[in-house]
């Protein structure tokens, strides 16, 4: 019996030790199965391109005495032949750039080229083990906490393709006798095109990301060579650099001009550094600038089709979106004028803000724009819209939360429709979370107790970005303090954190990152800009605030969650 339990025991303790495993293999299968395919193609890459005979060595165009124009570096050990009686090791340097080659090293050169193809399977596996080493690196850097988001699984997809490619290109240069040189492969690494499209479709932080696991994989690509390593690292972090402010797609050319620049000065740096001659130096040179350059013409053509296939919030299409004359846009202006003015002034509350704690402003303000679309449908029912008569007085407090809550739902399936990006999609669904419609619960509770909290609650979830988090609580403050008396600085600071502690009691804002510091920055922000709005002076120092009456603090808290509630009804 002792043995049953003890054996039942360590099924059960089996089981919870497998439970996270399975739900992790059941919930992320497919970004693993595209992490084996990547992997595998690189092993391939590295079996069919490591330590064979680089591509065909024509010797007679070398002559004793001759001064080389390049170093040769043998690929392999080989052993006396009778035809070839002389050694060579791995890595020996037969040839060396600007000085005379021998009569030995034209024998060499021509065991080498005449050996049949040989292949290292020490080298193999030496590369393979550092791919695991990148694969492990790449899921390190590109974790929640690092990247400070969820990879998107359209997201990995490119970042795959894009790291094959260029480990493709690279190896196999690395492989071919014009290339051999660590210096000559350089033009072959396609680094500014990756990080480029990286950075533009994606975000810098993954593009930073990015370029950290491109320039590993350059490494295992070139025989652990240095040199295209830290070229890669560098044109990889300066691409994502360069590419932060552009707003026009004319921009891409300058920006792979100056690319271009900085590719040549960090050849000449490496040159410097690792005590490199400049005889090759033209070739070298031309080919970065040229590869940057094409780099920034390659995104101009590769980009329309891909922010159409993967949906993405780029700087351009957001650019595109931005513009107020769009046909939604000029329809909300058309039937629901006071929802298209507090959207406009949501965007401004937001984008502010976000500048301030280093969010992505341009996505809060494209969001803020479009967040409130699905009102145009019952425009009449949003008390922005109404002009005197609320049409809620004449409803069951059932029915006004289901109107109240389709306009989410309703929102989703326009943005759907007009393929928005994603990221703004989600912010529409998210700017109310789940919060409850308190107003119509409490009303409904007198009519009947047994009301359930759920059936006014909005359909969407808290946000999970701090840019839905910001949007959702400009879209809070903007309506809420229009029913604020007197608007003067002193009141809207405590009005505004009354609201955001709200958000912050109700779970709201418990996914979306944000801190209590930049909730405080946030708080400032939106003070600054309503005070504006409403034309407010200055709180001087020490100034009390003439409303501050023991009554009125006691007034104020009590309206305060009614105050909140309303405005998020709106």
């Amino acid at each position: 019996m002792i043995g049953e339990v003890d054996i039942r025991a360590e099924e059960t303790g089996i089981k919870k030790l497998l439970h996270p495993v399975l739900d992790f293999l059941k919930r992320d299968w497919a970004r693993i199965l595209v992490g084996i395919v990547t992997f595998a193609i690189s092993s391939a890459i590295i079996y069919f391109s490591a330590n064979t005979t680089r591509s065909p060595f024509v010797y007679d165009e070398y002559e004793v005495n001759q001064i080389a124009d390049k170093t040769i570096t043998a690929p392999m050990s080989m052993s006396p032949t009778e035809a070839y009686p002389i050694e060579i090791e791995e890595g020996e340097k037969i040839t060396k750039q600007g000085f005379p080659i021998t009569e030995k090293a034209i024998m060499k050169l021509k065991k080498i080229a005449d050996a049949p193809v040989v292949v290292d399977y020490r080298s193999i596996a030496d590369g393979i083990f550092f791919l695991i080493m990148v694969t492990g690196f790449w899921i390190v850097l590109f974790n929640r906490v690092i990247l400070g988001k969820r990879v998107e699984m359209r997201e990995l997809v490119l970042e795959c393709v894009l790291f094959l490619l260029t480990f493709f290109f690279a190896s196999f240069s690395y492989k071919n006798l014009a290339f051999q040189s660590s210096f000559r492969v350089l033009p072959t690494i396609g680094s500014s095109l990756s990080i480029f499209l990286v950075a533009i479709l994606f975000g810098q932080r993954s593009a930073y990301l990015f370029a950290l696991v491109l320039s590993q994989g350059i490494l295992a690509a070139t025989d652990f060579e240095l040199v295209p390593m830290l070229f890669t690292l560098a044109t990889g972090l300066s691409a994502a650099r360069i590419v932060r402010k552009i707003e026009k797609r004319i921009d891409i050319v300058f920006a792979s001009i100056l690319q271009a620049l900085l590719a040549v000065v960090f050849v000449v740096v490496l040159k410097v550094v690792f005590n490199e001659r400049f005889q090759d130096a033209p070739f070298v040179l031309s080919g970065v600038v040229a590869n940057a350059f094409l780099s920034g013409i390659l995104v101009l053509g590769f980009l329309p089709p891909l922010e159409g296939m993967m949906n993405t919030a780029s700087v351009f299409r957001l650019m595109d979106l931005s513009d107020t004359r769009t046909p939604i846009l000029d329809r909300l202006q058309i039937e629901a004028s006071g929802t298209y003015d507090h959207s406009m002034f949501v965007a401004n509350l937001a984008e502010s803000a976000c500048k301030k704690i280093g969010a992505n402003a341009l996505l809060a303000r494209v969001a803020s724009y479009y967040h409130d679309i699905g009102k145009i449908e019952n425009p009449e029912y949003f008390t922005e819209n109404q002009d005197g008569v609320n049409k809620h007085d004449d409803l069951n407090p059932s029915l006004s939360a289901s109107i109240l809550r389709n306009h989410v739902k309703k929102g989703v399936e326009m943005a759907q429709k007009l393929h928005l990006p994603s990221q703004v999609i989600d912010i529409i669904s998210q700017h109310h979370g789940n919060s409850v419609m308190a107003w119509f619960f409490n009303k409904a509770k007198e009519l009947d107790p047994n009301v359930s909290e759920s059936d006014f609650s909005y359909p969407g979830t808290p946000p999970i970005t701090k840019e839905s988090a910001v949007v959702m609580l400009a879209d809070t403050a903007e309506a809420a303090s229009r029913s604020l008396e007197n608007p003067s600085v002193p009141r809207l600071e405590k009005f505004i954190q009354q609201l955001i502690d709200g958000k912050v009691s109700s779970h709201q804002l418990d996914r979306c990152g944000l801190t209590f510091g930049e909730l405080a920055v946030i708080k400032e922000s939106f003070v600054h800009t309503l005070a504006a709005r409403y034309h407010s002076r200055v709180k001087y120092p020490n100034q009390k605030d003439p409303d501050e009456t023991p009554e009125s603090k006691e007034t104020e808290a009590n309206g305060a969650k009614s105050e909140e509630n309303e405005g998020a009804e709106k």
